[in-house]
């Protein structure tokens, strides 16, 4: 995988599941399950995220 595909997936992740995760803390108002569900999924693609950006500074440059 090319870094800069790479790096649009980590802040793609990153800032997808942070507007995941606070959308779910307003969804949890009106129904706390799926409000948990959705806090849930943003808070793993965050971290999916900031994985990658682990894995992309343990890459060696190949470009």
């Amino acid at each position: 995988m090319k870094t800069s595909t790479l790096e649009t997936w980590i802040w793609v992740l990153i800032y997808g599941g942070l507007l995941v995760l606070c959308l779910g803390v307003f969804v949890a108002r009106r129904d706390e399950a799926l409000g948990q569900g959705f806090m849930l999924v943003g808070a793993v693609a965050a971290v999916v995220g900031v994985v990658l950006i682990y894995v992309r500074s343990r890459r060696k440059s190949s470009e």
